[in-house]
């Protein structure tokens, strides 16, 4: 799971209550890096005084989870990328990329209807549209519809 949605409380909500125990009832177990990041960590971090301690105590930390997104990524079958907001989210685009160039299965939810395109043969930013296209993944309003979208990942599992 590629997304932004950790970062505001209705998103987290959203992800938790939603998404997520959506697509794990398909059957698939979600590496989500929300879970995956340990928040007592951050939380340490977070607390910290403003200054250079705190700056590299981040510098630490974002190696290190940036190194579990990595992971979890080369461990999956699929990306399932959350492409909201007026422009895709630049983790979640750098994880499209990724997951590309290691030959992933990547499929976009989009349920925001704000325009996001580079121009009006795309729906979200060109070159993110092209990777999850070359994938062989699409692009769904609704997030029932990944179900349709993530059946790839079964053929393949199955080769």
């Amino acid at each position: 799971m590629a997304s932004p949605l950790g970062f505001s409380e209705a998103g987290r909500h959203f992800s938790n209550a939603v998404l997520v125990p959506f697509v794990a009832g398909l059957g698939y177990e979600v590496l989500d890096p929300w879970a995956l990041a340990d928040q007592a960590k951050i939380d340490a971090v977070q607390r910290l005084p403003y200054g250079p301690e705190k700056r590299d105590a981040w510098r630490k930390l974002n190696r290190e989870i940036g190194a579990t997104n990595r992971a979890a990524i080369d461990r999956a079958d699929g990306v399932v990328a959350v492409l909201d907001g007026t422009d895709v989210d630049s983790g979640t685009a750098a994880e499209i990329g990724y997951a590309f160039a290691r030959g992933k299965l990547i499929v976009g939810y989009r349920g925001d209807f704000r325009l996001s395109a580079d121009n009006e043969g795309s729906a979200v930013n060109l070159q993110v549209e092209f990777f999850i296209r070359e994938s062989g993944g699409a692009i769904v309003s609704r997030y029932e519809d990944l179900e349709m979208c993530l059946r790839p990942l079964r053929a393949r599992r199955r080769s």
